[in-house]
């Protein structure tokens, strides 16, 4: 079954090359497909293309296919090209001519793309969800082990000290920035594009506050051109927030990776969250951050596939808008993955200590000597190079004990300030009103 189809079937290659993935990525899109259809219909009965019978039977088959959906039983046939065909089809098959009916004042092109809207805004609550978590381990982490002293590198070149504390929290607060292009992305998506048609309205009286209302988007994509013109471009917003997500997931594994090497020898995991070698008996490695880190490097891919594969394109809808399903929707289950496994490993760390009281650490402590010689009064440049004269003669002396202070640093890491701008990040996305709309359109 098609649509679109009239007389003439596309002959049988054509047909497998063009719809290649689209009917395995559409099951992804199946509940949010029958949510547009129960807002759209509820609209066409308020402009009188349904009547109220019409509606109810509607709406109850409709709750009915959600269910199945839902029940993990539900499946596209092997002669069915889409989702929405699907529905239409199972509407039919129930309700006869009443079922051919919902397709009225809208096309593929705005059905497709509110269906993506609404699972891009899911998913990316999903991820929400998932991030909290892992920030809070790392919250938690960089408070325990905040007086565990750290080298830090610059060019991989021993530096300054720095702490445990500084480096999870780090990355939590690396999570609160990522989190705020996430909610950027979430502002895109959650408009809606229902009412669109194939990208240029409907000489029915369609009511689109009413559907935006019922889906719970927080506002129009008004200029039914642009709508269309959105798929694609909100597509690539989100890969970004997604990518934004990885690179600190990738970052973190690097650290990893090199703090377990034995000429790091920083941090060790429990031997069943490490691989062995088939050959070497001693080996410990760190398969979990290495497939963390590519997984998520090739996350960090997504954004410049799909905008080059969305260049050059004019206004309207084209084809190749098809294929953006398939690079980013399993994107975001591999996203998950990769934060809960990041958890696991973080949460069962073991940090070693005193790291730094190893003498071929003794550098990292050169700006402490400098910066007690400025506060005896001698200028900076005199103290660094006084500091510099000694290391080069061999008469270079510190103290491991560092006192820090200032607002973000090793002694005043600013945890709950950085979860203050947590909290405000999340609150702001007011999951609750999608999650009330949506139950409303659902309630039997």
């Amino acid at each position: 079954m098609k649509l679109w189809q009239k007389n003439t079937a596309s002959l049988k290659e054509v047909e497998t090359f063009t719809v290649g993935k689209d009917r395995e990525m559409d099951l992804y899109l199946a509940r949010f497909d029958v949510l547009g259809s129960l807002a759209h219909t509820q609209m066409l009965e308020s402009v009188n293309l349904l009547t109220k019978t019409e509606l109810t039977v509607l709406q109850a088959e409709l709750k009915r296919i959600y269910a199945l959906i839902a029940s993990g039983e539900f499946k596209l046939q092997d002669d069915v090209e889409d989702i929405h065909s699907q529905v239409e089809l199972l509407l039919t098959q129930a309700l006869g001519d009443t079922g051919k009916k919902i397709h009225s004042a809208r096309s593929r092109n705005d059905q497709v793309l509110v269906d993506v809207k609404l699972f891009l805004r899911n998913e990316l609550e999903e991820l929400v969800n998932n991030i909290q978590p892992l920030f809070e381990l790392l919250q938690s982490q960089s408070e325990k082990y905040k007086d565990h002293l750290l080298p830090g590198y610059t060019h991989l070149q021993l530096a300054m000290p720095s702490s445990f504390g500084l480096w999870f929290g780090a990355y939590a607060e690396g999570l609160v920035d990522d989190l705020i292009t996430v909610k950027a992305a979430y502002d895109i998506v959650n408009k809606n594009p229902l009412g669109s048609a194939a990208g240029y309205g409907s000489s029915f009286p369609v009511n689109r506050t009413l559907t935006t209302r019922l889906l719970g988007f927080a506002e129009l994509n008004y200029n039914v051109v642009y709508a269309q013109m959105g798929r694609g471009k909100a597509e690539r917003i989100v890969a970004q927030a997604l990518a934004n997500i990885a690179d600190t997931l990738a970052r973190l594994s690097m650290d990893a990776c090199l703090y377990l090497n034995q000429n790091f020898d920083f941090i060790s995991f429990p031997a069943e969250l490490t691989t062995g070698s088939s050959i070497m008996p001693h080996k410990k490695n760190p398969d979990v951050f290495e497939l963390i880190r590519s997984h998520c490097n090739r996350i960090k891919s997504l954004p410049n596939e799909i905008m080059l594969m969305t260049t050059n394109l004019p206004s309207g809808y084209h084809r190749d808008l098809q294929l953006l399903k398939e690079h980013l929707f399993p994107a975001f289950k591999t996203l998950k993955d990769c934060i809960e496994m990041a958890g696991l490993m973080l949460s069962n760390i073991e940090i070693k200590k005193d790291i730094v009281k190893d003498e071929k650490y003794k550098y990292l402590f050169s700006v402490e000597e400098v910066n007690k010689l400025v506060l005896q009064g001698i200028p900076f440049r005199d103290a660094y190079k006084q500091v510099g004269l000694n290391i080069e003669a061999g008469k270079f002396t510190y103290d491991t004990n560092i006192h820090h202070t200032h607002e973000g640093s090793i002694g005043n890491l600013g945890t709950e300030k950085v979860k203050q701008q947590m909290d405000a990040v999340i609150s702001s996305f007011a999951f609750e009103k999608v999650h009330a709309a949506i139950d409303a359109l659902l309630k039997p």
